[in-house]
């Protein structure tokens, strides 16, 4: 076998990439995009359909480069929060899939009393917040009349992304998920490594629609194309294959995601560390039959405010043109962004914030708000990393960087102005995809984890510069007063 393909299930776009593995190099890679919709101020949906069918196309289009004989296995990242329901018997989603994004649950979850809270906290690491897959789940079955027939008669699917990706793939034969996936559902036992029966009574979440669990790199099905039987092998959560795929392997060691949204991970080891700063703990993976967990601080909207300069207010007509607008000025002068579209996620967990500008003069213009909406990709990081660091007593020495919006050179030497460490970005930026690949050679025996630090190749060290320190720590002062704002709104 010469080739795995990595499927990338995004939130935007899915994308899927063949790794040759004796060139130790994705050569192949096809692309779609996939679309949201808004149909209520702070909701988020999606069509799973949609998604199947533009994975499956992009899956197809690998195969046929790489013939389907010659692959060895294809391994899974995807979109973690985001809720798919299906009928069992008939493969069909019966409602829309409800998205990472969408704040619809928040009152609900709002509702709940402090015990469960705890116990939430406690068993799940995460925070109760309408991010996670379970209040989706709920919403589900008290609103979609469709879901509680099937629910009744026992023909109900639930899962994540990757789950019901797997079960389309399988023809209904696997219904699966991996650790890192089921970690992000406020209803499985990080602790255990099981599906918490508590909360699941609590959320009156039946256990028989919800996914088996498996390691992060277990054998998850098989695909069954031209005569070849292809295993689906590894899987993980798009930020934990990421963390993978960067070879952050080892306590200490961190990475970004710049995507649609922005995803800091802080490896922790076999410790897994509860938080007192408002991040959660996560599996980073289970390999080998061992768990290693993770610190994570998300910011709901990053690349997200790119696209909205670009489609929404016309301000550039590339993500790449951002880059240059905000290098033609010496700083914004004075004009602070708060990337609160569909609230604040960690550290501070407001559906209710909202957006703003602030700091504007008659002397700001689009360069100057431009160059606001990167810094305050480059601030929310700087939130994370200093939670984390409390957390934790280890030390932020560097991050490895990744997705979409790293490619902007401004942001990430923005980035480690204001963090104050290296950021060390990947010739190879495809790191959720590289994870999904890795976790899959290593199901196959193809390599091992000792192997994927010299496999990772840095193509570009930003270094902070000391000489814009105090103009940067000033910049992420006023960057926090402008959030204490829109916590008030």
């Amino acid at each position: 076998m010469k080739y795995v393909i990595a499927l990338d299930a995004g939130t935007t776009s899915v994308r899927a990439f063949v790794y040759d593995i004796g060139k130790k190099a994705f050569v192949h890679r096809a692309q779609q995009e996939v679309g949201q919709s808004f149909p209520r101020p702070g909701w988020v949906e999606q069509d799973a359909d949609e998604i199947y069918f533009k994975c499956a196309y992009v899956l197809n289009d690998c195969l046929r480069f790489a013939g389907a004989k010659n692959v060895a296995g294809i391994g899974i990242a995807n979109q973690r929060e985001t809720v798919v329901m299906w009928n069992r018997e008939t493969g069909e989603p019966v409602c829309p899939a409800i998205g990472w994004q969408c704040r619809r649950t928040s009152d609900w979850c709002a509702s709940l009393d402090e015990e469960t809270k705890r116990l939430v906290r406690e068993r799940t690491g995460l925070v109760t917040d309408a991010y996670f897959s379970a209040s989706k789940i709920v919403w589900n079955f008290e609103h979609v009349p469709l879901v509680g027939e099937l629910l009744r008669e026992g023909k109900l699917c639930a899962g994540t992304v990757d789950s019901y990706l797997i079960f389309k793939l399988t023809e209904g034969r696997s219904f699966v998920t991996d650790v890192t996936n089921a970690s992000r559902t406020m209803l499985f036992n990080i602790h255990t490594m099981a599906w918490d029966e508590d909360l699941l009574r609590r959320f009156s979440v039946p256990r028989a629609v919800l996914p088996e669990v498996r390691d992060s790199d277990a054998k998850m099905g098989e695909l069954r194309r031209g005569g070849a039987v292809i295993p689906i092998a590894g899987a993980a959560g798009d930020q934990q294959a990421a963390l993978f795929g960067q070879a952050c392997l080892n306590a200490g060691e961190g990475k970004a995601t710049y995507g649609t949204g922005l995803f800091l991970l802080f490896h922790t080891g076999a410790a897994c560390v509860a938080s007192e700063s408002g991040l959660i703990a996560t599996a980073a993976c289970r390999v080998g039959g061992k768990t290693a967990y993770a610190l994570e601080g998300s910011s709901f909207h990053a690349g997200s405010g790119i696209k909205w300069l670009r489609d929404k207010l016309g301000f550039i007509s590339s993500a790449a043109e951002s880059g240059a607008l905000a290098e033609s000025i010496p700083d914004c002068g004075g004009v602070c962004f708060v990337p609160a579209f569909t609230g604040l996620g960690a550290p501070y967990w407001s559906s209710d914030a909202r957006g703003l500008f602030s700091g504007i003069t008659q002397a700001a213009g689009r360069a100057e708000l431009v160059r606001a909406v990167l810094e305050s990709i480059a601030y929310s990081a700087r939130d994370l990393a200093d939670c984390m660091q409390r957390d934790s007593g280890v030390p932020l020495a560097s991050v490895r960087c990744d997705g979409g919006a790293s490619a902007n050179d401004f942001l990430m030497q923005f980035q480690a102005d204001v963090l104050g460490v290296p950021v060390d970005r990947p010739a190879e930026r495809e790191s959720t995809a590289l994870g999904a690949a890795f976790l899959c050679m290593i199901s196959e025996g193809l390599t091992d984890e000792k192997e994927l630090p010299a496999m990772r190749i840095p193509e570009r060290v930003f270094a902070p510069d000391v000489r814009v320190r105090a103009a940067r720590q000033e910049g992420y002062r006023m960057y926090r007063r402008a959030v204490e704002r829109a916590l008030l709104t």
